[in-house]
């Protein structure tokens, strides 16, 4: 049995060592294994069951032979190609040989069809005399099982290190010429040498005892090759060669036991396992083709949508940065503006242009904050957490945005509870957050045309252990289509928002340990927001549990 997780491996590399490739040296998994042994085991019974009624004679269909074999030059045919070109990957002597026993069975099987008495003409094509489809049948029967004797051979350790280094075409195309040049002269030779090759039949349907005889020989050969495999029966390719030759071995027991006329239900058992040994190995070489294409296709998707995240992860950075620095750099640029008309007042009014200075500079500091932040929202290393008062905070976020606020018209009111505990945490993103529900507001009730802007900002115990933190305006409030979205990136409701400001609000407090929700507000309009934060120790340690 396989280890656990090998039989997933689909590793392809040099021809070289011990290197594993796909399929000749891939695990068969439990499951492959019980299939196989299944299919043996149908195999023996099916001979088991007609073995006693193999020299019982059925009629005579001509359209037999030539159906079956066409059936069977095909799937050889694509079953070599499939092998060559695992071959010009992998430069494996075994799969060179193995390439060329089924473009031998292939090849072999078109002289064979067109010599049988009966198929095409009464006495065969090609001048066959009485004798050449027989010879043909056992030059056929005996060369797979010859090459799969050299496939186990070249697949020992010892060989197996020595994998071919040059290019896999030329290599290819001796193999094609040879198997070619094999097939003509054995063509040749039986038919030929029809007189003097030893008679395997009396006539068009009574087999000699000297055909019994060599079918048996051949049966000890095609036995030595399964046998062969056995110590590499562990791997997929290899068990099912395995059942291959079992195969092969009862299509001949069906020549070579039972001395039966063509045309019986022997002679037809026999020529209907010939498929079955050229589809096996096609069957699994399309199977596992099939599934390294549905990895290969699954590793793709998950290499995608990796590239994909961290194109995304650098979309938000840059989207982060923009959408948190356009508001420090707004008021950078109007409070430049403003110091320069009141240096052009007569005579200048120096306190307004100190006052508007000293908020440059303030919003530059907030400017440089925000990078700070954002790195260390992005980073992967520890933030450095510190005691944090969330109501200080608050009354630093409005005295920052007090002027929009004024020019929004809004009215702000507080309710700090006193004596809050302090949390652990970084300071600049929770006042990030907190900048952003207020901007958010604001920006909310700026649709509001008629009556009062009312922007309250609360801060109280929640429950034992936590600390609430609630903005609360007047504006149109949340439609409710959009409630479950609004935590999404790159999702907005607003014509120039670039959907990141809850998002990465959300981010923040979850990495704090809390949690971030919009509520129903108790005014018929308006929106609120709530965020919960546990209090901790300056040590970190959570505080008294509930």
């Amino acid at each position: 049995m396989c280890r656990a997780g090998v039989g997933s491996r689909m590793i392809a590399r040099d021809g070289s060592g011990d290197t594993e490739t796909w399929l000749v040296d891939l695990p068969a998994t439990p499951r492959q294994q019980w299939s196989a042994l299944a299919v043996a085991a149908a195999l023996l019974l099916i001979f088991a069951i007609l073995a006693p009624f193999t020299a019982v004679p059925l009629p005579q269909i001509d359209a037999f032979i030539p159906s079956l074999e066409a059936m069977v030059f095909v799937t050889d045919f694509i079953t070599s190609v499939l092998l060559f070109a695992l071959f010009s990957i992998y430069h494996s002597r075994a799969l060179l040989v193995l390439a060329g026993g089924y473009l031998f069975t292939a090849l072999i099987v078109i002289p064979h069809a067109l010599t049988f008495p009966g198929a095409f003409s009464p006495t065969g094509l090609l001048g066959a005399g009485l004798q050449s489809t027989a010879w043909l049948w056992i030059f056929w029967h005996a060369g797979f099982p010859a090459a799969m004797l050299a496939y186990a051979w070249l697949r020992s350790p010892k060989r197996k290190k020595f994998a071919m280094h040059t290019s896999g075409l030329p290599a290819i195309g001796w193999s094609v010429v040879i198997v070619v040049t094999v097939v003509c002269g054995l063509t040749w030779l039986a038919i030929a040498g029809d007189e003097f090759l030893p008679r395997l039949f009396l006539d068009r349907a009574r087999p000699t005892m000297t055909g019994h005889y060599i079918a048996i020989s051949m049966i000890g050969i095609c036995a030595v090759a399964t046998a062969a495999l056995w110590p590499h029966r562990h791997y997929v390719l290899d068990q099912w060669l395995m059942v291959v030759g079992l195969a092969w071995i009862l299509e001949m027991a069906f020549t070579a036991l039972f001395i039966n006329p063509r045309f019986s239900l022997g002679f037809y058992a026999g020529r209907s396992l010939s498929l079955v040994t050229s589809t096996v190995v096609l069957a699994v070489l399309l199977a596992e083709t099939t599934r390294l294409y549905a990895r290969l296709a699954r590793s793709n998707m998950m290499l995608q949508r990796e590239r994909n995240n961290k194109l995304m992860n650098l979309e938000a950075v840059a989207a982060s940065i923009s959408h948190e620095m356009r508001q420090p750099l707004t008021a950078i640029s109007a409070n430049a503006r403003a110091a320069r008309r009141f240096l052009g007042h007569v005579p200048p009014n120096l306190e307004e242009v100190r006052a508007a200075q000293d908020r440059v500079i303030s919003d530059s500091h907030r400017a440089s904050q925000i990078l700070d932040n954002i790195r260390a929202l992005f980073g992967r290393g520890d933030q450095a957490r510190e005691p944090v008062d969330v109501n200080e905070i608050a009354l630093g976020v409005l005295s920052t945005l007090g002027g929009e606020l004024k020019d929004h018209n809004i009215t702000t009111r507080t309710e700090l509870t006193n004596s809050l505990p302090l949390v652990m945490g970084h300071r600049g993103q929770l006042q990030e957050v907190l900048l952003n529900l207020v901007r958010n507001a604001i920006e909310a009730m700026d649709a509001i045309k008629d009556g009062s802007r009312l922007l309250l900002v609360r801060t109280e115990r929640h429950g034992h252990d936590e600390i609430a933190v609630e903005v609360e305006d007047s504006g149109p409030g949340i439609d409710p289509k959009d409630s479950g979205r609004i935590f999404e990136a790159f999702i907005t409701t607003k014509s120039q928002g670039m959907g990141l400001g809850l998002a990465m609000c959300r981010m923040i407090i979850e990495r704090h340990g809390g949690q971030l929700s919009a509520l129903s507000s108790e005014r018929k309009s308006g929106a609120l927001f709530q965020f919960i934060l546990p209090i901790k120790s300056a040590a970190g340690s959570t505080a008294a549990p509930r």
